[in-house]
């Protein structure tokens, strides 16, 4: 029996596995229920399992019946703090949390792919190490596993690691994408809060005003990085929230937002780590107050080696068709923590599209949306590919 016939018989189990982890979704890197859906789900299968420490992680390797090297497979499990009104019948029963990015779906996908590769366990040329990750959505979930030894699980380095991500839109239900080099964006955080003089809102020129200030801070940056930064490897900076006093004739002591940054390429991401709160504090000063500036970086550029990309397209294309895998011409805009497998391991990230059929690809409820809809259909197909890219690169050995 085939790999994808396999699948299908697999796919209304793994339907059932990804419903019931979309029901009760858990946030950030303490996920005990869905550790233990995942254990229930595995259970029989013949993996060295090991349990995160300082997390919910779930790190299971199947050893091969010939000897050769290790590849891993990651799936991320945690959700988002997004209230759910998509309106499907297995919707969110947990107020304020939502697997609105489709985890469940990565989870269930690499529970469907273990499955199969333990019952061709015999033929496997190495190990596979099974990732199954809380803590993406702005936890560091993978590098906290990186810390914990998630790389050397296997006993032996690992020749490569891959990961799929669905989408709610952009891509036709069932199609995959990817590219060579950076594949989603870097990620950093940037805090300012501006420190004015209070006073009445009827007399300005006797207090320090910040709101105008940070008003103009916020205008600054979005004009600075379309002119400091070269078309072709751009930055993205979303102001995301601004708080500031707490009635109309008050000039408040402060203000403060929260921008979101984002990058493509390391040479920009240094420039901006440098650059933004130079341009922040000067704007300050020039008005005679002060900006305190928190900037963090988070996620850096997910980069897939050149060499494990084609030979991910590849694959992907013998198994589920030429006409529906494609190079994208473009990195996509999101940010990923399976950028820090990525820096040690060569591997490759793919994007698997999980829009219903039917639905608007433009104008469609996309990732992190609470109306975001992902169909259950691509479960065999997650599994079918992540299964056979770690079997047949397994077969390749240790020289690709």
């Amino acid at each position: 029996m085939s790999l994808t016939e396999r699948a299908q018989e697999l796919q209304p189990e793994l339907v059932r596995l990804r419903r019931a982890l979309h029901r009760e979704p858990e946030l950030g890197l303490d996920l005990p229920r869905t550790q233990e859906k995942v254990l229930a789900a595995l259970d029989g299968l013949p993996l060295e399992i090991t349990l995160g420490k300082g997390l919910s992680s779930v790190t299971a390797v199947l050893r091969g019946g010939k000897p050769g090297g290790a590849v891993l497979l990651r799936g991320d499990m945690d959700a988002l703090p997004v209230t759910e009104q998509s309106g499907v019948e297995y919707a969110s029963r947990v107020p304020g949390a939502m697997h609105a990015c489709g985890h469940d779906l990565h989870t269930a996908g690499l529970v469907g792919a273990a499955t199969l590769l333990a019952e061709r366990r015999e033929h496997l040329q190495g190990d596979v190490v099974f990732m199954f990750q809380p803590g993406e959505e702005g936890h560091n979930g993978a590098g906290a596993m990186i810390e914990e030894g998630v790389l050397d699980a296997a006993g032996k380095p690992l020749d490569a690691a891959y990961a799929l991500h669905v989408a709610a839109n952009t891509l036709p239900g069932g199609w995959v994408a990817t590219r060579p080099g950076t594949v989603t964006s870097a990620s950093d955080r940037m805090t300012v809060t501006v420190r004015g003089k209070g006073g009445h809102g009827s007399t300005p020129f006797s207090a320090k005003d910040p709101v105008p200030v940070a008003c103009e801070i916020v205008t600054a940056v979005q004009t600075w990085v379309t002119r400091r930064f070269d078309l072709f490897d751009p930055a993205v900076v979303t102001v995301g929230t601004f708080h500031a006093g707490t009635q109309a004739n008050v000039i408040p002591e402060t203000a403060t937002f929260e921008a979101t940054i984002r990058s493509y390429s390391e040479t920009v991401h240094e420039r901006l780590v440098e650059g933004l709160p130079k341009l922040v504090r000067g704007i300050a000063e020039a008005h005679g107050v002060q900006a305190e500036v928190a900037y963090s970086v988070e996620y850096p550029v997910t980069v897939n080696a050149p060499d494990e990309t084609a030979f991910a397209i590849d694959t992907a294309r013998d198994l589920l068709g030429h006409d529906v895998v494609w190079q994208a011409p473009n990195p996509a805009n999101g940010s990923e923590d399976f950028a820090f497998v990525l820096q040690r391991v060569p591997g490759a990230m793919l994007m698997v599209g999980a829009a219903p059929e039917g639905a608007d690809l433009v104008q469609g409820p996309m990732n992190h949306s609470p109306l975001a809809v992902f169909d259950d259909a691509v479960l065999a197909r997650q599994a079918v590919l992540l299964s056979g890219l770690a079997e047949r690169r397994l077969a390749q050995g240790t020289t690709a």
